[in-house]
């Protein structure tokens, strides 16, 4: 029981999502230019919608994932037998249907953004992971959207809000090619056309570079829009160094095991910068 537990929460990949739901958060934060711009339980709500359906997407990618991993990562729930696929997609039928009852909570239009995201999500999972580039564009929509949808739960939008959405879907676009890189060996035998599969290691991490210094590049607009305070620019100075020092080390040697551990740095990376973009709304 124990072991199956901890498989449910593997597969759920709660740090994450637990990323998604702050960031809903931070974009209602940046719009309503206050962390009380939203009541506790709409605060909750939001969270919790941002939360299930991310855990939806990664639970659904898994199960269409499972011969990839196979190859790839026999240890993960599903291809070690752990979790049954049918049992997977339970899961993540349960973790949809929790998402937008908490989209539901706080009005229509946040109930057909959370479906927009959830049947992007499936799309991916199901067909667009294939396609190599557009899938990793699909991906990258779902994981900046919440800073919309933070920005639809207070209703407000503004150029800032844009620069930061822009950020985050350059930078995540990035972090999945990395992870193409990564993961280039089950993806070859399966016909997953990602751009390391398609290109080579080098012009993906290339690419995946290029990327992420157009995120770097616009992280100066929100002072110069007058919408970020001075506590913004010491973290992302730091989120862009750390970003530089991955990208650096993913040059030197675009690898399976250099791109794993550039992946992960990146989350981090990420997540500072949420932080960054919080901080200079608020202060």
């Amino acid at each position: 029981m124990r072991e199956a537990l901890a498989a449910y929460m593997r597969m759920l990949r709660p740090i994450n999502c637990a990323m998604t739901g702050f960031a809903v958060l931070v974009g209602a934060a940046i719009a309503g230019r206050s962390l009380s711009a939203l009541g506790p339980w709409d605060a909750l709500a939001g969270f919790a919608a941002g939360f299930f359906v991310a855990g939806a997407a990664m639970v659904f990618n898994d199960y269409a994932d499972r011969e990839i991993d196979a190859i790839n990562a026999p240890e993960r729930p599903i291809p070690s037998g752990v979790v049954s696929p049918e049992a997977a997609l339970a899961y993540g039928a349960l973790l949809v249907l929790a998402g937008l009852a908490a989209a539901a909570y706080t009005g229509s239009g946040t109930l057909a953004a959370a479906s927009l995201a959830a049947a992007s999500a499936l799309l991916y999972d199901f067909w667009g992971k294939k396609t190599g580039l557009p899938g990793n564009l699909m991906v990258s929509f779902n994981v900046a959207l919440p800073i919309l949808y933070g920005a639809l739960l207070v209703g407000r939008f503004d150029l800032t809000i844009t620069v930061y959405w822009a950020m985050i879907f350059l930078a995540n676009t990035s972090r999945e090619i990395v992870k193409g890189i990564a993961d280039i060996e089950g993806d070859r035998a399966k016909g997953v056309r990602t751009l390391a599969v398609v290109l080579g290691e080098r012009r993906a991490a290339l690419i995946a570079v290029a990327l992420l210094l157009s995120a770097i590049a616009l992280s100066p607009l929100p002072p110069v829009l007058g919408d970020a305070s001075l506590p913004y620019l010491p973290i992302v100075a730091v989120v862009d160094a750390g970003f530089l020092y991955s990208s650096a080390r993913l040059l030197a040697r675009p690898d399976r095991n250099t791109a794993l551990r550039v992946k992960r740095e990146m989350l981090i990376w990420m997540l500072l910068g949420l932080i960054a973009f919080l901080a200079g709304s608020l202060w």
